[in-house]
């Protein structure tokens, strides 16, 4: 007893110190040999979905085995007897000619020279498997060694069920992997990693504050024009902080509709407003341990301010409906491209939270202050170009060069990236067409239409064209005038513009449109 005892322990041993169950297979048959006439040793598992048992580890490798690991395919009949014994749990022996098993070589396999024990091999995956043992030729198995395959059964199991969870693991991996290579594709990218250009030339500066705030805990206001990569450098201060690990979230102030603001920043609580079926968390606890990036930040209406505020106090929140302060760790980047100082004297900004998230303020240079750069941003841009359209990889001239210098670039890296993309596209894989792509005519080059020239050069329109912006203000200013100021109601501007009174209100603040000049006139 004692040295069975000792056996079993050395099977568990083996079953569970290799990762493969074809290594540990082997070395539990050289286990197993010293203890009763083994010929040969199989692990077999079930695939539900093929119908069929395949052979995933041999005791003796370098044995003949015939055709005893190929892959055994059964009809429906036969995989519910297959499953029904397992359930039962049975070790069974086939002396000579024996049951009903033999006829799909299921338990038994068909060809098996000599005595065999099977038994089955029980997955929490639901999935069976079938342990079998086979003797030399004229030689059989005694009482004792199908004693001694029953305790096997367990061990066996054991490493059957780690080896399908191990197969799963890797093909979780190789479809993550797909997708990642899939999405590096779509980005135009080699690596996830964000590639900082210009981080020795015209963006230096802006590093080094970035490497001064970093490790500090300190709101950080990114300053800038649309386009200068403000995102691209908060992340930089995220993974180089100590937060790295945790999560870096962004978020469009300016793309959220005002009356969903504190519901998409804080959070909810169930039933607490119409259509809040369950509880959901907002930005800042989704972000908790980690890095917030709130982009746009002066889009915020004034209500959402002041929580705004309390978090950066004393990093507590209060989801909408719930009564429970909830204590969240965020760091907070803010960025605008706005005149915060201007929005605070005018009244749309409050002037408390200015202060706290312009602690370490950062000025990102334009794209034509940092001149130098373009070189290498435009063959960053053109090689992520030809990667996502699968065309061939081709560089800007030095002609390319000296044009994208001298462009102004109103729009800044996201332009230039953009003017690029463009570029490949037009060259269909033969050159960059930079000239078509700037709006920008060479001398020799036909005459093309003024409105495809206007169309491609953004912030130079034709005198005859009047920009978006400028026509929704004055189409809200005639509205406005028509109902004497009033925004809301059956009679509002809201209303006869089909729009939300919020959305309106968050769109007269971004044109300047003062509501009061209106009701004023009015009333004279």
């Amino acid at each position: 007893m004692i040295k069975f005892r000792e056996i079993l322990l050395d099977v568990w041993r083996e079953a569970c110190r290799h990762i493969d169950i074809a290594e540990s297979t082997a070395n539990i048959a050289q286990i197993l040999v010293q203890h009763m006439p083994l010929g040969q040793l199989l692990v077999r598992r079930g695939d539900p979905e093929r119908v069929c048992l395949e052979t995933v580890a041999i005791g003796f490798p370098e044995r003949d085995t015939g055709d005893l690991g190929v892959r055994v395919e059964c009809t429906e009949r036969q995989w519910q007897q297959l499953v029904a014994w397992c359930a039962e749990g049975n070790v069974v022996q086939r002396r000579g000619q024996s049951t009903f098993w033999d006829e799909p070589g299921l338990v038994f396999p068909s060809n098996a020279r000599g005595d065999v024990l099977s038994g089955p091999l029980r997955s929490p995956g639901g999935a069976p498997g079938v342990l079998t043992l086979t003797t030399p030729p004229d030689e059989m198995f005694e009482p004792r060694h199908q004693s001694m395959a029953e305790v096997l059964l367990e061990p066996f199991a054991v490493a059957l069920e780690n080896d399908r969870r191990l197969r799963e693991m890797a093909t979780l991996r190789e479809a993550a992997e797909a997708d990642k290579q899939s999405l590096l594709a779509r980005l135009g990218r080699k690596t996830l990693g964000d590639c900082i250009i210009g981080a020795d030339s015209g963006l230096r500066l802006v590093l080094e504050r970035v490497e001064r705030v970093a490790q500090s805990d300190a709101p950080v206001l990114l300053l800038g024009e649309t386009g200068t990569g403000k995102e691209l450098i908060a992340r930089d201060i995220h993974r180089r902080s100590g937060r790295a690990t945790g999560p870096v979230m962004r978020v469009n102030c300016g793309a959220i509709p005002a009356e969903l603001v504190d519901a998409q920043l804080f959070g909810h609580d169930r039933g607490a407003f119409t259509g809040a079926s369950e509880a959901r968390k907002g930005w800042f606890e989704r972000a908790d341990g980690g890095t917030l990036f709130l982009d746009e930040v002066g889009e915020l209406p004034l209500a959402a301010q002041v929580r705004l505020l309390r978090i950066l106090q004393d990093g507590w929140l209060e989801r909408v409906g719930g009564r429970q302060p909830i204590h969240v760790d965020v760091r907070v980047i803010a960025a605008t491209n706005q005149d915060l100082a201007a929005m605070v004297s005018n009244g749309t900004f409050r002037e408390d939270l200015w202060y706290r998230i312009a602690v370490f303020p950062i000025l990102l240079p334009p794209l034509r202050d940092r001149v130098e750069d373009i070189p290498a941003l435009a063959r960053h841009f053109a090689e992520r170009a030809a990667i996502r359209f699968r065309l061939p990889v081709l560089m800007p001239s030095d002609e390319d060069i000296r044009m994208l210098a001298s462009y102004h670039w109103p729009g800044n890296i996201r332009e230039l990236g953009a003017v690029m993309d463009r570029a490949a596209l037009l060259g269909n894989g033969r050159k960059l067409d930079v000239v078509t792509a700037l709006g920008t005519a060479s001398p020799s080059a036909p005459p093309r239409d003024a409105a495809q020239d206007n169309a491609l050069r953004p912030g130079r329109p034709s005198p005859d064209i009047v920009p978006l912006n400028e026509v929704m203000r004055r189409h809200i200013e005639a509205t406005l005038e028509r109902t004497h100021g009033r925004v809301e109601g059956a009679a509002g501007a809201a209303a006869l513009l089909a729009i939300n009174p919020h959305t309106l209100r968050a769109r007269m603040r971004k044109l300047g449109i003062d509501w009061t000049e209106f009701r004023t006139q009015g009333r004279s």
